[in-house]
């Protein structure tokens, strides 16, 4: 099995790829730990416990007591997926609010890094681990009116480059999914699924003419969690249909 025994926390679980990981991760042997700002209320870890049989939901929500957390349920860290997710706000120049801005900042780039900064430090005294940001594709040819987000999204690819150089030496993996046009909860809820003419106007955008499906996210997100990325580091991996 591709995660046989390896510990995942996966962050916000709630939302974007969140629940394919989860239900992949499961099968693929992974024992998972997980997280959401839902979680203060014991009714809804308990609904996500009940949904993926084997997981393991955790209230923490600060950065360092989501891995205190995760170290008590599961002893060890192994892949941590940061799943982060925030609203693209459409938004010109001219438009644009400082104000989100700093918040697409803070959601998207500062908590992802303090994550890495409080995890981290376990995989060192194991000597492996794995980091995957699940982030956007976006960064990688921009968007017209969506500097914020792209920009906010950028900075995490940053991360991604000079994380895996400094992290390499202790067999610690840095990667990210430049993830777009993936059906999601966040980004492309059943509304706009829906919705014929938009689904049309922005399927002709994608060299393969579709939607990328749930579970091909979360494979993606898996393989670089699994022993097969040992030599895959500093490297994002868009996951776009061909738009990237």
């Amino acid at each position: 099995m591709l995660l046989k025994d390896r510990v995942l926390l996966i962050t916000h679980v709630r939302r974007f790829a969140g629940h394919g990981v989860s239900r992949l991760a499961l099968a693929e042997g992974a024992k998972v730990v997980a997280h959401d700002e839902s979680f203060g209320s014991p009714a809804r870890r308990k609904a996500y416990e009940t949904e993926f049989p084997g997981a393991r939901a955790i209230a923490a929500q600060e950065p360092g007591k989501i891995v205190e957390g995760a170290l008590k349920l599961a002893s060890r860290i192994d892949a941590l997926v940061s799943n982060d997710a925030y609203p693209a706000l459409r938004a010109p120049l001219s438009e644009a609010r400082v104000e989100d801005f700093r918040a697409a900042l803070e959601t998207m780039v500062v908590k992802p890094f303090e994550l890495a900064q409080k995890v981290v430090p376990v995989m060192r005294r194991q000597k492996a681990g794995r980091v995957v940001f699940v982030s956007s594709a976006a960064p990688l040819r921009g968007i017209a009116n969506y500097s914020m987000y792209v920009s906010a999204r950028a900075g995490t690819l940053g991360l991604v480059q000079s994380l895996a150089k400094e992290l390499g030496r202790d067999n610690i993996t840095v990667n990210a999914v430049g993830s777009n046009y993936v059906e999601n909860p966040d980004y492309f809820p059943p509304s706009l699924l829906a919705n014929a003419e938009a689904m049309k106007k922005m399927t002709a955008q994608i060299p393969m003419g579709r939607l990328g499906k749930p579970e091909e996210l979360a494979a993606a997100i898996c393989f670089l969690c699994s022993d097969g990325a040992g030599f895959v580091t500093g490297h994002t991996l868009a996951h776009a249909g061909g738009w990237a």
